[in-house]
């Protein structure tokens, strides 16, 4: 999504007083603050970790998050990536490294078959396009019970709309606590109720957690209280 946001900036200067419109408007004015405070080089990296922390890429898209996060803390960091062609990007990558584990599927609320739009870095399963692919989903509670794994010091959420399900089941089966960090971006674009389900969230994570950084619908990040 901020790549996409980036190109709506490149667009606005290169058509020299044609305007933007809809939802391209919207999007360039949400992402203005968080250019400007350069969030994807400060706010999405500065943690507390180290060699010995767990970290969740979910929506792993070309590893570039996890190689970030590799060259700053070098932690053990699991990458959830359903598209093949993305995959094999991030297994080729770190191929000689065995703290990235590289899975060729997402994670969500429950185990199921999706056919996914095939559109880059904004492909999602919300989107109806004639470029797709069938991906496979996997609960994510499923996930960290079968693995035995009790703490996550940073989970990064990127799932064009699929983020809503995967933190609503976390909730709802108590295991949001076992996540330190959580840095999401949110979706409003790809149903009608994103803001009320987002609301509803924010609400059960406030219990919990603390909000460390928000920009609307581009990135926010809540700790552990």
């Amino acid at each position: 999504m901020i790549k996409r946001l980036k190109k709506i900036i490149k667009k606005l200067i290169n058509y020299q007083g044609k305007k933007l419109k809809g939802n391209d408007l919207i999007q360039f004015q949400r992402v203005q603050p968080w250019v400007t405070v350069k969030g994807d080089r400060t706010l999405r990296l500065d943690y507390d970790l180290d060699a010995d922390s767990v970290v969740f890429d979910v929506g792993g898209y070309k590893g570039e998050f996890a190689a970030d996060m590799v060259e700053k803390y070098n932690p053990t960091i699991y990458v959830f990536e359903p598209i093949k062609d993305f995959f094999e990007i991030i297994k080729g990558k770190f191929s000689d490294n065995k703290k990235v584990k590289a899975f060729n599927y997402g994670l969500s609320g429950k185990d199921e078959e999706m056919n996914i739009s095939l559109s880059d870095n904004s492909s999602s399963v919300f989107l109806e396009t004639e470029n797709f692919e069938t991906i496979q989903l996997k609960s994510i509670v499923n996930f960290i019970k079968s693995n035995n794994i009790t703490q996550i010091d940073l989970i990064k959420i990127n799932i064009e709309g699929g983020e809503y399900e995967l933190l609503e089941s976390l909730i709802e089966n108590n295991c949001i606590t076992y996540f330190k960090n959580i840095q999401v971006q949110f979706h409003d674009f790809l149903f009608d109720n994103a803001k009320e389900r987002m609301n509803k969230i924010q609400e059960s994570l406030s219990k919990t957690h603390e909000l460390t950084y928000q920009y609307e619908f581009v990135w926010e990040n809540w700790k552990l209280k």
